[in-house]
């Protein structure tokens, strides 16, 4: 079987995220595998690691590639990334999840197209 090499890229910046809500590992954990559900991925496994005094970050290996979650709780920040290869997942519907969740007061996106011969970013509004 022959593999396509393109995919796409999300990454994502939150900004005004509640402080507890980004210090929970057991909760982001629960949501990244959910938005990874949702999607139709296949989740090969999943780690969290929390730090001190707080932070988290949660990775979610999917046979697709990945979803992720890094944590700044004192500064309302998280930094996500998910990327899917093929066309048939779209990992901006587990961002988009994730919004729905964390409810930032701000947030920045950019999708990268990748494997196609030319690296193509699209800033998302």
């Amino acid at each position: 079987m022959e593999y396509s090499t393109s995919g796409t890229h999300i990454i994502a910046d939150f900004w005004g995220v509640e402080f507890n809500l980004l210090n929970d590992p057991v909760l982001l954990e629960k949501h990244l595998v959910q938005a990874a559900k949702d999607i139709g991925a296949t989740i090969l496994s999943c780690e969290s690691k929390t730090f001190q005094p707080f932070g988290v970050t949660v990775f979610v290996v999917l046979s697709e590639s990945h979803l992720s979650i890094h944590t700044y709780p004192e500064k309302g920040f998280a930094a996500i990334d998910g990327y899917t290869c093929g066309d048939t997942i779209d990992p901006m519907d587990a961002v988009l999840y994730l919004v729905s969740v964390l409810h930032p007061k701000k947030q920045e996106m950019i999708k990268l197209t990748r494997g196609e011969g030319k690296l193509k970013v699209t800033k998302i509004p």
